[in-house]
């Protein structure tokens, strides 16, 4: 096969995006972006992985739920379904997640948001001081558009 080739739909010589931050936990009612990318005018793409970290989480595995804290994947602004109201730390970092595959819009501004809705963010004498988050996919070029950039 040529490197133009498709492979399931998706371009052999796509190119990976893995963006990734850890912050203090925000203030009630303060929304943190975690990973942002912006794909490139005429490139698609798609959304293979995320992750979510807390500190509490790494610590004792059983602290799964994050009360007080709304995670979302967002893209161009818009939820990005099922993935947009998680509760939990789903795909914890650091221990393999369910690869999956959406795609997304040409030139799309995905986002990795966490939403501190409460005072509450963990279980009684436990708290949560820090939280992350990891996107990863692939994106390539628009072959619409004409010949390979």
């Amino acid at each position: 096969m040529t490197p133009s080739a498709a492979d399931c739909g998706i371009p052999l010589d796509s190119q990976y995006f893995d963006e990734s931050s850890i912050v203090p936990l925000p203030s009630v009612g303060v929304a943190v972006v975690l990973a942002r990318v912006q794909l490139p005018p005429q490139y698609c793409g798609v959304l293979e992985y995320f992750s979510q970290f807390s500190d509490l989480f790494s610590r004792d595995p059983a602290e799964v739920a994050t009360p007080g804290l709304t995670w979302q994947l967002i893209s161009n602004g818009q939820p990005l379904s099922p993935y947009h109201q998680m509760k939990a730390i789903l795909n914890p970092w650091g221990f393999g997640s369910f690869q999956f595959l959406l795609r997304l819009p040409e030139g799309a501004l995905l986002e990795m948001i966490v939403r501190r809705t409460a005072s509450v963010v963990s279980s009684p004498g436990r708290t949560i001081n820090l939280v992350g988050g990891r996107v990863v996919g692939r994106f390539w070029y628009n072959a619409a558009y004409g010949g390979r950039q």
